[in-house]
């Protein structure tokens, strides 16, 4: 394994940490803004503050086990899924990419997401217990 490798994918998984603790403190510090962008992107208007209360508290705490590197798996593969699904969601941004190019950051992170997920094994800079496998 090259030895800068487990830092490299420290600092992969630091950068998609930031961009998502912002998206988490999103639903709990301004949760009408939310709801915007929930209704905007992923047709579930009408949803109550309550209701962002709950899934950033959820959030939150799935956002911090994955910076701490810990159920990899689990983690690494909630990630992947959420940002894939916004990445997604935003289709219709990337049919007029000239009025919408900060959408196209979510595509290099989400090749972060998806490096993350293939590399966990390899990503040692964690909390998680988990050995590094024998062969690569």
């Amino acid at each position: 394994m090259p030895k800068q490798l487990p830092l490299a994918l420290l600092l992969l998984r630091l950068g998609v940490f930031t961009v998502f603790l912002f998206w988490t403190l999103d639903k709990l510090v301004q949760p009408d803004h939310a709801a915007k962008v929930f209704g905007a992107f992923y047709g579930l208007g009408g949803l109550s503050e309550t209701a962002f209360y709950i899934m950033g508290a959820a959030q939150l705490a799935l956002i911090l086990a994955f910076v701490a590197g810990v159920m990899k798996t689990w983690t690494y593969g909630a990630i992947l899924v959420f940002h894939g699904a916004s990445t997604l969601s935003a289709f219709g941004k990337y049919l007029q990419p000239f009025d919408n190019l900060l959408f196209f950051a979510a595509w290099p992170m989400l090749a972060a997401c998806a490096a993350l997920f293939l590399l966990r094994d390899y990503d040692t800079l964690t909390l998680s217990r988990q050995p590094v496998p024998a062969t690569a």
